[in-house]
């Protein structure tokens, strides 16, 4: 009988000390969750941001300098409304190349061969997760830059997974060379959060 109160007694102690390290597991998690998807999201939001800040630059020895004076901002920013994965917006961003190292958005460096009509194409997309599987719960859509390949072809390639919603606004002050950007992130369970960011194109007139 002893025994078994000090049993008892055991697992009234015990149980309070098992219920709250499991909570402490758990938030850790989510933190640790919450942590991965603020890093993802700002990896993303530099990338798109420095394409931003790139639309219709052409180097100063470029053939095509005096054309670009007399384009408008559409013809190197183009952005899709509800094209994507959930409603989420797309965008391609179109540059030339500078005297310097140039690197689009998944790393390639920037070359001649890897434009079409002398300019350097960077896009940006939200679609379903390739490689999940039909039924399966995900986390979110992928992030998909879109650049040209060596033979200036458009190629896709996944930048990341737990994307809910991208979209990118042009603000109405600024005669379309100032661009809100915001991405929803989502571990796909409990952890949703929102970023956003405000670019402005450097070589748009």
């Amino acid at each position: 009988m002893e025994c078994l109160v000090g049993l008892a007694l055991s697992l009234v102690l015990v149980a309070p000390l098992i219920k709250n390290s499991g909570e402490f597991i758990a938030k850790k998690i989510q933190y640790e969750k919450s942590q991965f998807l603020t890093a993802e999201a700002d990896r993303a939001l530099e990338l798109i941001g420095r394409a931003i800040r790139m639309a219709g630059y052409q180097n100063a020895n470029s053939a095509l300098t005096s054309v670009r004076k007399n384009s408008s901002s559409n013809n190197y920013i183009q952005i899709q409304k509800n094209s994507g994965y959930r409603g989420s917006d797309s965008l391609m961003v179109k540059h030339g190349i500078s005297s310097g190292v140039d690197f689009d958005c998944i790393g390639n460096i920037l070359s001649k061969e890897r434009t079409k009509n002398n300019l350097a194409q960077q896009g940006f997309l939200v679609d379903r997760q390739a490689s999940a599987l039909k039924g399966v719960k995900v986390n979110g859509g992928s992030l998909i830059c879109q650049s040209l390949d060596r033979q200036g072809r458009i190629q896709n390639t996944t930048l990341m997974n737990g994307i809910h919603h991208f979209s990118v606004e042009a603000l109405p002050a600024s005669a379309g060379k100032a661009f809100k950007v915001k991405l929803e992130m989502t571990d796909g369970i409990l952890i949703h959060q929102t970023f956003e960011r405000t670019f402005a194109a450097r070589n748009l007139l």
